[in-house]
């Protein structure tokens, strides 16, 4: 794990913080998937919200860490992602978070930071 990867992490919990994110779960899943060293999670009650919290993230990442992220599903569908490499973000309406429980999912990996 390099510092950045945690910082960047970081970086991302503050920004949805900020724009008053909800139920904000920072992951550690090193040794528990292959595919990423750490999710954030988080709900946003809105396609708007969900909206507002995509760009917040993009926006500070791209400013302190100049890294652009590969994005899937949008604000409509309930359910963003954005790949970071080794941190990917995870943003739902709360019926979908519900749903795709990654918590549950991801147990096995360790929580960091957890924002209610």
């Amino acid at each position: 794990m390099s510092l950045d990867t945690i910082e960047i992490a970081h970086t991302i919990v503050s920004a949805l913080e900020d724009k008053k994110g909800e139920d904000i779960l920072l992951l550690d899943i090193r040794g528990v998937a292959p595919l990423a060293d750490y999710f954030v999670i988080c709900s946003g009650t809105s396609d708007r919200m969900l909206d507002a919290l995509i760009r917040e993230v993009q926006r500070e990442v791209k400013t302190r860490h100049h890294l652009k992220p590969r994005i899937e599903g949008s604000p409509g569908d309930g359910w963003v992602l954005a790949d970071y490499g080794d941190v990917i973000v995870h943003l739902f309406s709360p019926d979908k978070r519900h749903f795709y429980a990654l918590e549950a999912l991801w147990n096995e990996g360790k929580i960091v930071l957890h924002l209610q």
